[in-house]
């Protein structure tokens, strides 16, 4: 449960309108009263629950945030976005009111001493559960700070901790101490003076440098890098940090010199310190993540004991989804030892196409303190190492998988006892729905650090989506790693939609979970399985229905053939009170993203559930119900490429047959009319939506939010595409619908976000669309939305874009006459 929260600030106003004119427009557009309502729709508040699953934090989540608020100083370098106010990652999400909620009363209980116009950020139980800390983000005029707040749960009392602010562009700039006497944090160094201002005068030209070494490298596209020394000087300035030990009462002590840290974490046992800090050079071409980084251990005082790896800068990586850093990586903590390290490293050099000996791709190595001794191996893997789950000296579960098969393997291993032999306890494809045996149920344990809940006969539980011909039906099992037997402890069933949110005890007879239904929103539950089924369940929340005048949308998902016999899933929904015989077809809206598979078996697997709560959101097509659109959300885009085949070979005529294989299932049952429907998606199905447009004449009209059209922008892989432009040239230009413009006969709608920070969505993707529509002689409209990113913020840039396809659906849609 301890997930991050998504929470949304206060809402600062909508900006005045004004009458459209061309491209002389400006102000932003109100859509209909019916679609504002859904905007404005009450939020359910976020939960997270104590370490003794007794309590839980609730923090209310705000309305949308004003443009006013989106619009604050954003620095861009690096890869990041930084609010120089108050020297953090900039965010628009934030708390407006924190609670306490106990779990066995239902009880909610209001604390003492929270700021005001609290502006929570990110909060974190203690290991102990007494305390519960919080970052406000407070401002006053231009100046602004992240301040360290602890609620003292007793008392039911918040208190400022510390006056010095802290930093928090890399992490969130806090986490418990181990014992919880305390915590780590990371100070804005005092004495550091203003940031670093630019002269506006050059000292000299922008110099990058490439020598010849024959080995290809994959570079991606990013936005927001640095430009020049400048930039460089400010993204040290507002990266540095001090490393603080703060007592429970804001007494702190410095742990040496300030740095830049990018992740400090101190180990179970609380001994030692592991920090990771970016190193120079710095690059142009790739974000802050690629930098060159220094990996150490160090003790309390900040005095170095070891350095784990010295990491260089890294300009991109070997070609395929496979690749992964050459050398060490994916350092952390063992979380049931006091101070052991783990890591991987690759055989073949982060190369998937290289041959390695006996197969070996990555060797998962342990290092126990005081790092004297050599490391030893814990686990030799023929894929790529995907994490541990930790238990006891002898029971861990180690994961390993390989994209270009979707294989996945999880191995049982003894980390105590290295000698013994890695058990297998599942393997299979990670695309195989069906088959999932779920993830195994993890436990914060005393100090803080999640483990196994492992139960008699060495058993784990297991919470798994539960992918059915008949939809997903979550579940939680009980599995014997001695006897590799099952048993199953619960299951939702219909007609309702129930997922555990989390497990009460030990026994997994306990458990949390949110039930819902096509007219029920999700509500927070206690289930009790050592009871009568008619009595299992207590109800914990009773959240309304957000949208009550669309209570009565009909939901159903079908399922429905590709002219391949691949089958199909989607969601058709069709708006209140809509009979069919009497109201005929309806002008229909159809919102996809294609997916890639490897097997034509995984791609025809039924995905989500009938017995979900209809759920009407902005973001999505649903709204469009409010103004009698029928809708199909989500049907199913697949592009298979089995075997040796990549998927992107058939492209083209896979969307193509998915397209039409949805249009004439709508066709069929009568409820859309086959010559006013529109296709939509965001992103990947924005240039789903372009393509369509160019290859089909399957849709009226087209919306494409922030996506990218032109794959020669992208030379070195998009999406899942692996190979770069010039191994598959034939590839990027058939699947660009750029380079089709000149086809596209119906209406585009083409809106992004001025200031997308999206690796290969740039802006001038969009822009640069319109531009050869528009010369073509098309059809299409550019709306840019200023201050956005690639998912839009501020209310009213929302409400305005709702506005917008309103407008275009009802000119070339609804009023579509037959061609």
């Amino acid at each position: 449960m301890n997930k991050q929260i998504p929470m949304l600030p206060l809402n600062l106003g909508l900006m005045a309108a004004s009458p459209q004119a061309g491209a002389q427009e400006g102000g932003y557009r109100l859509p209909p009263a019916a679609l504002q309502a859904i905007v404005d729709a009450p939020r359910a508040p976020a939960l997270s629950l104590s370490p003794q699953r007794d309590l839980a934090a609730v923090v209310q989540t705000p309305p949308l945030p004003g443009i006013a608020e989106v619009a604050q100083p954003e620095l861009k370098l690096a890869g990041l976005r930084i609010n120089p106010r108050t020297c953090s990652s900039s965010r628009f999400s934030f708390g407006t009111d924190l609670a306490l909620l106990d779990i066995a009363t239902q009880k909610e209980s209001r604390i003492r001493g929270l700021p005001r116009g609290l502006r929570l950020s990110d909060l974190a139980w203690s290991p102990d559960q007494r305390y519960l800390a919080f970052t406000h983000m407070a401002f006053k005029g231009e100046r602004g700070a992240v301040e360290l707040w602890l609620v003292d749960i007793a008392a039911r009392k918040a208190g400022r901790l510390s006056a010095q602010p802290l930093s928090a562009v890399l992490t969130r700039g806090f986490n418990w101490l181990p014992d919880s006497s305390g915590l780590l944090v990371h100070w804005r160094p005092t004495g550091m003076g203003k940031a670093p201002q630019s002269t506006g005068i050059p000292s000299g030209p922008i110099q990058q440098d490439s020598e010849a070494d024959g080995a290809m490298r994959q570079l991606r596209t990013y936005q927001d890098l640095l430009k020049n020394e400048d930039d460089a000087r400010l993204f040290e300035h507002y990266v540095t940090v001090q490393m603080v030990l703060l007592d429970l009462h804001g007494k702190g002590r410095m742990i040496g010199a300030p740095g830049q840290y990018s992740r400090t974490s101190i180990a179970p046992g609380g001994e030692y310190l592991l920090t990771q800090s970016i190193t120079r050079p710095y690059s142009y071409i790739v974000p802050a993540n690629s930098f060159g980084e220094r990996v150490d251990v160090r003790n309390l005082d900040g005095e170095l004991l070891h350095t784990v790896a010295n990491l260089p800068l890294e300009e991109g990586l070997p070609p395929g989804n496979d690749a992964v850093s050459d050398g060490v990586r994916h350092v952390s903590w063992r979380a049931d030892a006091p101070a052991s390290l783990v890591w991987a490293e690759a055989q073949d050099g982060g190369d998937p196409a290289r041959p390695v000996v006996d197969g070996i791709r990555d060797l998962v190595y342990l290092h126990a303190a005081p790092f004297a001794e050599p490391p030893r191996v814990l686990a030799r893997l023929t894929m790529r190492y995907a994490g541990i789950a930790w238990g006891r000296e002898d029971v861990a579960l180690i994961n390993e998988r390989w994209h270009k098969t979707r294989d996945y393997k999880q191995w049982m291993i003894a980390p105590g006892h290295l000698s013994t032999p890695p058990e297998l306890i599942y393997a299979g494809s990670y695309e195989d729905r069906y088959s999932s045996p779920g993830s195994p149920v993890m436990r914060a344990d005393a100090t803080g650090f999640p483990r196994l809940l492992i139960g008699p006969d060495t058993s784990i539980l297991l919470d798994g989506a539960g992918a059915t011909p008949e939809g997903d039906r979550p579940f939680i099992d009980r599995l014997s790693l001695t006897t590799k037997q099952k048993t199953r402890l619960f299951q939702s069933e219909a007609p309702y939609f129930e997922n555990v949110a989390a497990v009460l005890n030990d026994e997994g007879t306990l458990l949390m979970t949110t039930r819902e239904s096509p007219t029920e929103r999700p509500n927070y539950y206690l289930r009790d399985l050592t009871k009568p089924a008619a009595r299992q369940l207590r109800a914990l929340t009773d959240y309304p229905h957000p949208t009550p005048q669309l209570k009565d949308v009909h939901k159903e998902q079908i399922r429905y053939p590709r002219n391949d016999g691949v089958e199909l899933t989607a969601t058709l929904m069709l708006p209140p009170g809509y009979e069919q015989q009497r109201d005929g077809p309806l002008p229909l809206l159809m919102w996809a993203y294609p997916q890639e598979f490897k097997s034509a078996g995984a791609a025809s697997q039924t995905t989500g559930s009938p017995y979900r709560f209809n759920s009407v959101s902005y973001w999505g097509p649903a709204a469009f119900l409010a103004m009698g659109y029928a809708v199909l959300d989500n049907p199913s885009f697949p592009i298979i490429g089995s075997g040796e085949e990549e998927p992107n070979d058939t492209y083209l005529p896979q969307l193509v047959a998915d397209a039409q294989a949805a249009v004439d299932e709508v066709v069929r049952r009568g409820v859309a009319d086959r010559h006013r429907i529109a296709i939509g998606g965001h992103s990947y199905g924005a240039f789903m939506t372009g393509n369509l447009l160019a290859h089909t004449r399957l849709f009226r009209a087209g919306i494409a939010r922030s996506g990218a059209y032109n794959r020669t922008l992208t030379p070195f892989g998009f999406q899942s595409e692996e190979r770069p432009f010039w191994q598959a040239q034939a590839v990027y230009q058939a699947m660009s619908p750029f380079n089709n413009a000149d086809k596209i006969k119906d209406a585009m709608l083409l809106i992004h976000g001025e200031e997308d920070s999206n690796s290969g969505t740039f802006p001038l993707q969009s822009e640069r669309m319109f531009q050869a529509i528009k010369g073509l002689g098309g059809t299409a409209r550019l709306v840019m939305l200023p201050k956005e990113s690639h998912a839009y913020r501020a209310r009213e840039s929302i409400l305005h874009m709702l506005y917008e396809t309103n407008a275009w659906l009802d000119k070339y849609v609804r009023q579509a006459k037959p061609v």
